[in-house]
């Protein structure tokens, strides 16, 4: 009976399986502790628990805890221990315990995290940007992406019981560099907190769409492995997945504006810059086939969600499974906004507040709760002003891909009324339609700061967070109503320090100059 458990344990470890199955056995060793101590193996006994140990002591996923279990049992071991050069052993083993813990301690704290610019798609300094359009036109182009965004984020949370489910939302707002493979090869891609795959177009073209940037190619990158169909990988974070003969993992994303990307799944090198460590072994989708509205002067995308296949879960035994980012106001020409990951994406200090991620299907979205919205003395309940589904917690999504705040159009009438009795100016019509409370000016509209209210956080909304500019003459809310899904936008989050634990399951937000922020 125990050289079959010691069997146990020697299969754990030669598998090189998680810290808790040799754990597993190591609890079962304990309830036998009496049998030990008479065996006439006991020296194998402990060499066995050693080599497990010192394995699974280097693996930086473990906690402390899992190291304090582990040495403790040992240390119960030792106690039985009569032979001069066991005690030996377990010497040495105490010596080896507090190195490995340094050197694992040490491993940890080794990336601090990084920052690194996020560019907005129609700031001047966007490659994307169209100096031929005026802000006004810029801005109107994005309104109308906000409620195609919408459109398919409600898809998206219709089809999440389904298996097939594909549809994800179209492109976002902001641009980020990145490189993938060795050599690196610069990727410009649309960071996208709505998605979860990071893909670029890859040579050989089935069908690709025009782009300036060079396109990968895999066949030049030494790192480059493609996914076999049989890895977890490909099956538990693929909706629609197919297997190429060579036994490959292939994927397939349509977009919402009919844009799709079709082609491999692989494992590259990621690097974010000069002065960021390289990151091996990410998975990416390697675009065989892709076509739609992406623009010439970008190469993919960047997968920001929550779900298992984006940069943030895989970035996270590195550095955390941590981001921030600092939105700077549109069109601004003397600063960039930022995105930072890992210990340096934190976001503490006065003024920051705090609320909690609500785990929903899809994964890949952010889903917060909203309880109240406040003007001045005035606070409207949420919850009881809105549909049922609104009711429930994780009833807003935080996205920084869609620039306006979309709100149930029960609630957001409400809204708008309250607003009415406390701004002072000439209402009038949005002429293209898409905007439902503005006034004539061509002044700086006095409003109301506007709390949002989020479990265990509130959130003070400036003007600047709630009204736009949409013509030199005319101003505008910044929030809209909506059919069935609500979303916290990126106008509303500009000038915060906003932070995304996933591990800790919270998002934060610090009321900060993004101008002056520091990196």
């Amino acid at each position: 009976m125990i050289e079959n458990k010691f069997k146990k344990l020697r299969f754990a470890f030669n598998l090189r399986t998680s810290w808790f199955s040799c754990n597993a056995v190591i609890m079962e060793y304990q309830i036998t502790a009496n049998q030990y101590r008479k065996s006439g193996s006991f020296s194998y006994q402990i060499r066995a628990l050693l080599s497990c140990y010192i394995n699974i002591v280097l693996d930086t996923h473990l906690t402390h805890f899992t190291h304090t279990l582990t040495f403790s049992y040992i240390l119960s071991l030792a106690m039985a221990a009569s032979q001069v050069h066991l005690q030996f052993l377990i010497l040495f083993f105490c010596y080896s315990y507090i190195m490995c813990s340094a050197l694992t301690f040490t491993h940890k704290t080794r990336h601090p995290g990084f920052t690194i610019d996020l560019i907005h798609r129609d700031s001047p300094n966007s490659p994307l940007h169209n100096p031929a359009k005026t802000r006004y036109e810029h801005l109107s182009e994005a309104f109308s992406r906000s409620t195609s965004r919408a459109t398919h984020f409600t898809a998206a949370s219709r089809a999440a019981s389904a298996v097939q489910a594909s549809v994800v939302p179209a492109g976002g707002e902001y641009l980020m560099n990145i490189s993938i493979g060795t050599p690196p090869v610069r990727v410009l891609g649309i960071a996208d907190t709505g998605s979860d795959l990071t893909w670029t177009q890859c040579k050989p073209c089935v069908q690709c769409y025009e782009q300036k940037l060079p396109i990968f190619d895999p066949k030049k990158s030494s790192s480059y492995n493609p996914v076999p169909c049989g890895s977890p990988t490909c099956y538990t974070n693929l909706a629609s997945r197919t297997c190429d003969p060579d036994g490959t993992c292939s994927y397939y994303y349509s977009y919402g504006d009919k844009s799709y990307t079709n082609g491999v799944l692989a494992t590259e090198v990621v690097t974010f810059g000069p002065n960021t460590p390289p990151f091996p072994g990410v998975s990416i989708g390697c675009g065989h086939e892709n076509d739609g509205t992406f623009n010439e002067k970008g190469s993919g995308l960047i997968g920001l969600g929550g779900g298992g296949l984006s940069l943030i879960r895989q970035l996270k035994p590195s550095i955390g499974a941590q981001f921030s980012y600092c939105l700077v106001p549109y069109f601004e020409t003397t600063s960039a906004s930022k995105i930072s990951f890992g210990p340096k994406a934190s976001v503490n200090g006065p003024g920051a507040v705090s609320t909690p991620l609500v785990k929903k299907d899809p994964s890949t979205f952010y889903y917060l709760t909203l309880e109240s919205i406040g003007i001045g003395n005035v606070t409207l309940d949420y919850k009881k002003q809105s549909a049922h589904y609104y009711t429930e917690e994780g009833n807003i999504i935080i996205d920084s891909g869609t620039t306006l705040t979309l709100l149930p159009k029960e609630f957001y009438d409400k809204l708008e009324g309250e607003l009415e009795k406390v701004i002072k100016g000439e209402r009038i019509q949005d002429p293209e339609g898409s905007m439902g409370l503005c006034y004539k000016t061509k002044k700086d509209l006095e409003v109301p700061v506007i709390t949002a209210r989020f479990a265990g956080a509130d959130v003070q909304l400036k003007a600047i967070n709630t009204f736009v500019r949409v013509e030199e003459d005319m101003v505008c809310f910044a929030m809209v109503p909506a059919s069935e899904v609500a979303i916290f936008g990126n106008l509303a989050q500009i000038n915060f320090l906003v932070g995304y634990d996933l591990d800790e399951g919270r998002v934060s937000f610090k009321p900060t100059d993004c101008s002056k922020h520091a990196v």
